[in-house]
């Protein structure tokens, strides 16, 4: 469960990232994430525009919701069936995990402490979990 501080913690630290140009935060993550795992790559388009505005939408949802997390979790559980159609498999949170934590930490430099950092993985845990339950749900 995510405590209302790392609810806090969260919502400010994305308010840094609504004055970044959303294709640049999403580029960042995507080039990390291809970087450390270019085995992911074929499961994306060439043309990662429409991508880009994907992540960045979801995530601003997500944040924008944190107190009624609850009520995202049909919708987070859509969202991993669907890419479980697209070959995700529940070892890739980590690897998405992993370059969403880096791209925050660059976006937010001074202001990434051990804190935010906590709250963003309480956050991610939370979110990826939910989807790979989900998932393991529709294999029954």
């Amino acid at each position: 469960m995510i405590t209302p501080h790392e609810i806090s913690l969260i919502k400010k630290s994305w308010s840094i990232f609504r004055d970044i140009e959303p294709s640049v935060v999403a580029d960042v993550f995507y080039t990390r994430l291809f970087l450390e795992n270019p085995e992911l790559r074929r499961m994306f388009p060439s043309s990662m525009d429409e991508q880009y505005k994907k992540l960045i939408e979801m995530l601003n949802i997500v944040v924008a919701r944190l107190e009624r997390v609850d009520e995202l979790t049909g919708d987070i559980a859509a969202m991993a069936r669907r890419h479980k159609d697209y070959g995700v498999r529940p070892e890739h949170y980590n690897m998405v995990g992993r370059a969403l934590l880096w791209t925050l930490q660059r976006g937010l430099n001074g202001e990434w402490t051990q804190e935010v950092k906590s709250a963003w993985i309480n956050c991610y845990a939370t979110l990826s979990g939910t989807m790979i339950s989900a998932t393991r749900e529709s294999d029954h």
